[in-house]
């Protein structure tokens, strides 16, 4: 049965986000380099928000036609998508690109998912959750920030059938994903490239320290891990394998 979490979440401030974003690169890279980031993201913003940019934002919509639900990014308002430029812009993952790191994943290891909770920190409107459905986890969880992108999420998992669905317990969670508690269970996670460095860095300790609470198997299936290092300088992970389009880290 589908479970979702009906919490309120309170709207997220644009200037707060801007300002922290502002803040955190230039304590990386100085006031000029962050200004510079700034002006050229709200540049790129005004020009996604053409007509024929928003046509390229629906992406892969076989997905959504043969199951009837809403997981692209052409139905998001302006101002859920300028939030995504100081979090992470959403964009959802191709079907056939999430079965080859799954099927890699397992190639790689061997490991029987229904020991293991898929956790996708970042999950937007829920397709990975969806996706993960097909394989028999002992549960699914996706953690969104945004509450738009939740709310759909929620109604996506109330609609979905498939025959080919092999895990029926799935949970829509509205909260930051850097502060998610981990289950003590074996764990499958699954990012795609959801933060920027810092929040990265927060969600993976906050991992380490689950780990070294509750010691047990831990995957990270990373999507366009442009944040490698993060992963790669961890002592608690090391790398099995992947792509130029994904990397996949197993716990030491």
């Amino acid at each position: 049965m589908h479970q979702h979490d009906s919490r309120d979440s309170s709207p997220i401030s644009l200037l707060s986000s801007a300002w922290h974003w502002w803040r955190d690169t230039a304590m990386r890279e100085g006031h000029f380099a962050a200004t510079r980031k700034l002006l050229i993201a709200l540049w790129e913003f005004v020009r996604d928000s053409t007509p024929q940019r928003r046509r390229q934002r629906y992406g892969d919509a076989d997905y959504d036609w043969d199951h009837r639900v809403n997981t692209t990014s052409a139905a998001l308002n302006w101002r859920d998508r300028l939030l995504g430029i100081f979090y992470s812009p959403y964009q959802p993952t191709e079907a056939v690109l999430f079965r080859e790191m799954l099927e890699a994943l397992r190639d790689h290891t061997h490991a029987d998912f229904r020991d293991f909770v898929f956790i996708d920190l970042g999950s937007g409107k829920g397709r990975t959750l969806l996706m993960a459905s097909d394989y028999p986890f002992r549960r699914i969880v996706g953690v969104e920030l945004l509450p738009a992108l939740h709310q759909a999420a929620q109604d996506n998992l109330s609609k979905y059938r498939s025959a080919s669905q092999k895990c029926f317990t799935l949970e829509a969670i509205c909260g930051d994903a850097t502060e998610f508690s981990f289950p003590a269970q074996p764990i499958v996670l699954y990012l795609f490239n959801p933060f920027p460095e810092s929040g990265l860095r927060r969600a993976i300790a906050n991992l380490e320290q689950s780990l070294r609470d509750h010691p047990r198997a831990a995957y990270v299936l990373y999507h366009n891990p442009l944040l490698e290092p993060v992963l790669s300088e961890s002592a608690a992970f090391s790398k099995i394998g992947g792509t130029h389009q994904y990397a996949v880290y197993a716990s030491r």
